[in-house]
């Protein structure tokens, strides 16, 4: 279900220009997949939700589905990992660390990868490329802006919710 979300809900925002980067909606069935189902199923949907949705819809591009591909992986895998080991014993404050900590790392992460695919090292010493400090900053952080707000505020109201409803199991059980 996660999977199919990461190739419609994008689909739908990109309907409406500059959308999709701005609030990122691919990002969310991957947070939501390493936060509800562990850093196993994280990673591996936000492995293969870009090719698949570059392979139905075309977004996104070719070109930068590997890009994307480290990016979602890296949410997907931190998400769910920071997840299993954090236990404040507020389920709350658990979701925002692990999802806070998997939207910096993620996106320095990216930042690292887009710094290397956009450059080369050449005889040891690095190429200058077109991909600086201040375009990851304002690519990442700035642009993104609304798409990391609604990340924060959705995600684990979601999570939380589906908690209520037993879809997912009680992360601090109520003793009876």
């Amino acid at each position: 279900m996660l999977l199919t979300l990461c190739v419609t809900l994008p689909a739908a925002f990109h309907s409406i220009p500059m959308a999709g980067i701005i609030l990122l909606p691919m990002h969310i069935p991957v947070l939501l997949a390493g936060l509800v189902c562990g850093w196993k199923y994280g990673l591996i949907t936000g492995l293969v939700a870009p090719f698949i949705s570059s392979s139905i819809t075309g977004m996104p591009i070719p070109a930068l589905v590997p890009l994307m591909t480290i990016e979602m992986g890296a949410y997907g895998l931190i998400s769910g990992l920071v997840l299993q080991f954090v236990r404040t014993k507020r389920c709350s404050f658990d979701l925002y660390i692990g999802l806070a900590s998997a939207l910096l790392a993620g996106r320095v992460i990216a930042g690292i990868a887009q710094f290397a695919y956009f450059g080369a090292f050449i005889n040891g010493a690095f190429v200058k490329n077109s991909f600086t400090l201040g375009a990851w900053v304002s690519v990442y952080f700035v642009t993104a802006l609304p798409g990391l707000v609604i990340q924060l505020a959705f995600i684990p109201s979601v999570v939380m919710a589906l908690e209520r409803e037993r879809v997912i199991p009680l992360r601090y059980p109520i003793d009876a």
